[in-house]
């Protein structure tokens, strides 16, 4: 159909011609135009929609990514910063710090309102209203950036929520969209979980505020040198204008604009409403001066002990709660005499090498060197490692009598002791520009010094705690960590005889008992006393008190070496111990400290002592950790002193004689049904393994204490008014020198020797080298302590008798008749009977002995003895008059 027939059968067109197709009032038709307007916007109405349905799906995708990135805001409920582990002293002082970031911990109640309001205001004085995130601050803040800081770095609108976000859980200050968008998520997501005040902990604790210090706590003592409660209003000001930049607004460094920076930060303070503009601007006329404060470092001296403590902090915690765990450790360290034995072990060894060595010559010589002007040239000098704090660098000015140092920065000139010349003109004349070491006196003279080559350690105790009162582990901290307390293992030489004795007191065997004391040898091995002659049968009182060898191999013979082994392992003298002969002279390995605990054990009865540095470990929030154990603290009935309480058997002991002396630690007796008029005591019940009977240790004491009173410890005693028992000890070819000893409270263990194994020089004793400083050191112990006797336990009798050679008084168990000596199993039995390998003369106590098989043929060992050393009077088998005195102890 045509269209202009179609136009002729539409409605408008029934019932008119053709020719008028439009009727009165007809729509006329509209253009098509319109069509294509309603077309194109149903098309961008589409695209739109498919538009943001994209994006909203880019946008959920893109949201899911980020969210199932973000890390757990749930750590951050029990939130604990890395803090600094403190130790202490005994008296509560300071010792040193652990730490790998300084920071000191301080819970929101106990920060100072000041500070909390100088932060907010300056970093966000939206804190307590917005939902982690300020949407008004970031629209301030975009607008800025787009009409104010051109080329400039964005301003920031970051909350304090937003800062604890991204340092503490995202760890990053990449500036991106996604991580800027990661911490918004992560501060409205903490806001969920966290209080506000929690929040603002965390902040305060954690930024980091330039010059080295964490938190406001660390950094009002590295800017002020005060506690946070001891803050102005200024101050706290100068620690909130840090943040923005702890490097530009560093007081020491830029104090100009610290000081411009800080007066900001009181304004903003005015604005938040939290001062007033009269009290800032009284604030704004403080002069900003910032108090250097010293890092701390160990207290003086402590050096050794701290490095001990600090090993055995990571070993128990590991290095990460060690150094950031916030640990409060408390030992048992007493300064006072730590300084003191220090000090005196410094005197023995200088002591020592100018008795035994020459001036070894000067550090270096300086050319040119005149009466005046030379200060700059001894300022470019460096000081050796192992030079005393006491000490100084000096130069040899023209003349070879004087010498010129600097003192706190000013020059100083003194003549050099005269003696000292002559010291030193015998190897290496002093010139002129000679740099060496001084130690300036009263009176303006200067004494030489030089740095000793020879090593010593010492240690001292609580003999009945084992509380490490002091330890000293070398010469200098600083030229040598490696401590010879603990860690260097040496020969004890006779110093172990006391622990022969001793298994020889518990088998029965009584202080008066005689031993041959005669030459015996066993293939190569030609042992011999020290002083290469012989005395016949010997009591045990004066063997040990003289340190006769022959004697002692006997004894140790007659008992077994296999009892002697376990007796010093027990004690903790020795990890392990061959069954050989010359280990009983003391040719084992040991260190200082293992000695001071094993000799304590004796002085306290019998007790197994381990020795503690640390008394208790706290943590941050003052939980108990740790704490060293074995005693435990209770109470018990104490009868009237009218009243004898009864022993527990309900029979009275018998043959006991009462000490005259005031008596050390008297027991507490609980009785089961107490008397009338008893009272309640504190009683220590003593939890630890015992080595020893009370009685076999106690007749060890007195038998030492004649060492000390006439034996070879001599040198030990001399002005010491008080009881000490100890012995001395040489190992083979005088290569270590050791003196250990005790009073009935404190015990102190004194070595020196080389570091590399090598001669101290003939004669040169445990006696004559360890003793003297023993001395010192325990004179300085005692004074501050009450004047004590060693207890007699129950079940000994103290008796005075003839040994032969001097007449000593000695503790009897009930069954033994003082004095008296009698045959065992042919007086001094084994020693006949055994050979060369049992003696290890064929290997000199090689490393393979530690596996050796314990001696056959000896009484102790499951076997009788087989052969005797000859009765008193019988000819013996001389020993080369040259020969060994033998692997081990000397003296």
């Amino acid at each position: 159909m045509t269209r202009r027939s179609f136009r002729s059968r539409s409605p408008q067109g029934f019932g008119h011609s053709s020719g008028n197709p439009q009727g009165p009032g007809a729509t006329p038709p509209r253009p098509p135009r319109f069509r294509r307007y309603r077309q194109s916007l149903a098309i961008i109405a589409g695209v739109g929609l498919v538009g943001m349905a994209g994006a909203g799906v880019l946008g959920w995708t893109t949201y899911a990514k980020l969210v199932a990135d973000l890390p757990s805001v749930d750590s951050l409920r029990a939130y604990q910063p890395p803090t600094v582990s403190r130790i202490y002293a005994a008296d509560d002082r300071l010792m040193a710090e652990l730490a790998n970031e300084r920071r000191i911990f301080v819970p929101i109640n106990a920060i100072p309102e000041r500070v909390k309001n100088a932060f907010i205001a300056t970093e966000d004085h939206n804190f307590y209203t917005h939902g982690g995130v300020d949407f008004m601050a970031i629209g301030r803040a975009g607008l800025t950036d787009i009409f104010a800081r051109h080329g400039r770095r964005p301003l920031g609108a970051s909350t304090i929520t937003q800062q604890v976000a991204k340092v503490m859980l995202l760890n990053s200050n990449v500036v991106s969209l996604d991580r800027k968008i990661k911490e918004a998520l992560l501060a409205m997501k903490m806001e969920q979980v966290l209080s506000k005040d929690k929040i603002l902990e965390i902040y305060l604790n954690g930024i980091y505020l330039g010059n080295g210090a964490y938190g406001v706590a660390a950094a009002a003592q590295s800017y002020f040198n005060k506690p946070l409660d001891q803050l102005d209003d200024a101050e706290a000001a100068s620690l909130a204008a840090l943040p923005k930049s702890p490097t530009n607004y560093n007081p020491f460094l830029h104090p100009q604009a610290a000081m411009g920076r800080r007066n900001l930060v009181l304004d903003l303070m005015v604005e938040a409403g939290v001062l007033t503009r009269e009290q800032a601007d009284q604030e704004k006329q403080e002069p900003l001066v910032p108090q250097q404060k010293q890092r701390f470092g160990p207290l003086p001296d402590s050096e050794w002990f701290g490095e001990e403590v600090r090993r055995q902090l990571i070993a128990q915690y590991g290095q990460d709660r060690a150094a950031q765990g916030g640990l409060e450790v408390h030992t048992s360290l007493d300064q006072n005499l730590q300084t003191t034995e220090t000090r005196l072990l410094h005197e023995g060894l200088m002591n020592y090498d100018r008795a035994h060595s020459g001036w070894r010559g000067p550090l270096r010589n300086l050319s040119d060197i005149q009466d005046d002007g030379w200060e700059s040239a001894l300022d470019h000098v460096t000081p050796p490692g192992g030079m005393l704090r006491e000490w100084r660098l000096a130069v040899v000015l023209p003349g070879g009598t004087h010498v010129g140092w600097i003192e706190e920065g000013s020059p100083r000139k003194g003549a050099l002791l005269a003696t000292d010349i002559s010291w030193a003109r015998r190897a290496h004349p002093l010139r002129a520009g000679d740099v060496i070491m001084i130690e300036p006196q009263e009176g303006g003279s200067a004494a030489l010094r030089q740095i000793p080559q020879v090593e010593g350690a010492a240690v001292t105790l609580d003999v009945h705690t084992g509380r490490v009162l002091a330890m000293v582990g070398g010469w200098s901290f600083h030229e040598s960590q490696f401590n010879r307390a603990t860690q260097a293992l040496r020969q004890p030489g006779s110093s172990f005889k006391p622990f022969v004795y001793l298994a020889a007191m518990e088998q029965g065997i009584s202080p008066s008992e005689r031993f041959d004391d005669s030459p015996v040898s066993y293939g190569d091995w030609h042992p011999q006393n020290y002083e290469h002659d012989n005395w016949g049968p010997t009591t045990l009182h004066d063997a040990l008190r003289e340190s006769r060898n022959l004697v002692t191999i006997r004894v140790a013979a007659h008992l077994g070496m296999k009892a002697v082994a376990d007796t010093a392992i027990r004690a903790g003298l020795v990890a392990e111990m061959p069954h050989v002969l010359p280990a009983a002279l003391g040719a084992v390995e040991t260190t200082v400290m293992r000695e001071a605990a094993a000799y304590a054990t004796i002085a306290n009865g019998g007790h197994i002592v381990v020795p503690t540095l640390v008394d208790d470990i706290q943590d941050r929030a003052g939980s108990l950790l740790w704490q060293a154990g074995g005693l435990k603290l209770g109470t018990a009935m104490q009868a009237p002193p009218s009243e004898q309480p009864v022993p527990a058997d309900g029979t009275p002991a018998a043959g006991t004689t009462p000490p005259a002396a005031p008596t050390s630690a008297p027991p507490t007796v609980a009785l089961a049904t107490p008397v009338p008029g008893s009272v309640s005591v504190p009683s220590l019940t003593d939890t630890r393994p015992t080595l020893a009977s009370e009685q076999s240790t106690f007749q060890i004491v007195k038998m030492m204490q004649d060492v000390i009173a006439r034996g070879t410890g001599r040198m030990a005693g001399v002005g010491i008014d008080r009881p000490v028992a100890g012995k001395t000890g040489t190992s083979q070819d005088f290569h270590d020198a050791w003196f250990a000893g005790f009073s009935p409270d404190i015990v102190t263990v004194v070595w020196v020797g080389f570091d590399t194994p090598q001669t101290l020089g003939r004669n040169s004793d445990g006696g004559r080298i360890a003793g003297p400083i023993w001395n010192k050191i325990m004179k300085v112990a005692l004074a501050s302590r009450p004047k004590l006797d060693f207890r007699v336990p129950d079940g000994i009798t103290l008796a005075s008798y003839d040994t032969g050679r001097i007449s000593a008084v000695d503790g009897f168990k009930t069954d033994q008749v003082p004095g008296a000596s009698v045959e065992l199993h042919g007086f001094g039995a084994g020693t006949e009977a055994l050979t060369a390998a049992d003696t290890g003369a064929d290997s000199v106590i090689s490393d393979s002995e530690s596996g050796m098989a314990q001696m056959p043929d000896q009484p102790g060992n499951g076997t009788p003895g087989t052969g005797s050393s000859a009765a008193p009077g019988q000819a013996q088998k001389p020993a080369p008059s040259d020969g060994d005195i033998g692997v081990g102890g000397l003296y």
